[in-house]
């Protein structure tokens, strides 16, 4: 399917590894420019030229920084000629116990997974309406929708961003101009974040590695964790021509794994 957005610009972040290099590399193979942005200048450059080979065609620019700081968003937003497309991404806070956060622990995860999303879609939302197009996808968690006892600082940041996106996406100016804004639910993906956390539970609770991601496997009714090009290329339709009806929408990918209906 020819998704009909060749030669936009988009901006994705946190796209140097993991999933946000996955929405990069589906955008790229559809003719879609990008400015990637990470915090990691080598690896960010790695994954710069994997792109320009995906495809010669399109110009990829990478800008290393932090995106949840005010210099880090000014700079990857002053490489793009135009945000068509915007892939919020962001690492989540750590696991834990609510006891032992104190307001700097919120603070920071409120600013990584809340609030720097919502700093840049205002910066970029208003030039989207003027052109009559618009993308802009969240990727959040799958414990938005079911959530982890231990990763409350996800859930609490994540769940606001959620209900932000809910009222904005749906007001007329943006809707009706064909600005649309959806948030991505990954469940357990084949990341570098899954076998960190998976480490650190077979570290806390004295078992083994293998085993512990043996039973996260099991889980799934799918039977196996996703791939970040699969998340990619889901990413790659909804920010496509063809999902202009699609907005203010959860998409949960996670194998099966939330046993609900709704």
């Amino acid at each position: 399917m020819n998704l009909g957005i060749e030669g936009r610009w988009a901006l994705v972040c946190a796209a140097s590894k993991g999933l946000g290099k996955g929405c990069a590399r589906a955008l790229v193979a559809d003719g879609v420019n990008v400015v990637i942005t990470a915090r990691g200048q080598e690896a960010l450059e790695v994954t710069a030229a994997e792109l320009r080979a995906v495809n010669p065609s399109v110009t990829v620019k990478s800008v290393a920084g932090d995106i949840t700081t005010e210099a880090g968003r000014a700079a990857a937003l002053a490489a793009c000629p135009q945000v068509d497309i915007l892939v919020n991404n962001a690492g989540g806070p750590p696991p834990g116990d609510f006891r032992d956060w104190d307001r700097n622990a919120w603070l920071a995860a409120l600013d990584a997974n809340m609030l720097t999303p919502i700093e840049l879609i205002k910066a970029t939302v208003d030039a989207m309406a003027e052109r009559g197009f618009g993308r802009i996808v969240n990727i959040t968690s799958g414990a938005v929708k079911s959530p982890i006892d231990v990763l409350g600082l996800s859930n609490g940041a994540r769940s606001g961003l959620t209900g932000f996106v809910a009222g904005l996406a749906r007001k007329p100016d943006l809707a009706g101009r064909n600005v649309t804004i959806n948030n991505m639910l990954p469940g357990l993906f084949d990341t570098d974040r899954l076998h960190a956390s998976t480490q650190s539970t077979a570290n806390a609770g004295g078992r083994d590695y293998q085993s512990v991601l043996d039973a996260k496997r099991g889980g799934i009714p799918a039977g196996r964790f996703g791939s970040a090009d699969e998340f990619g290329a889901l990413c790659a339709f909804v920010c496509s021509a063809h999902a202009g009806y699609l907005t203010g929408q959860n998409l949960l990918l996670d194998g099966g794994a939330y046993p609900g209906t709704f």
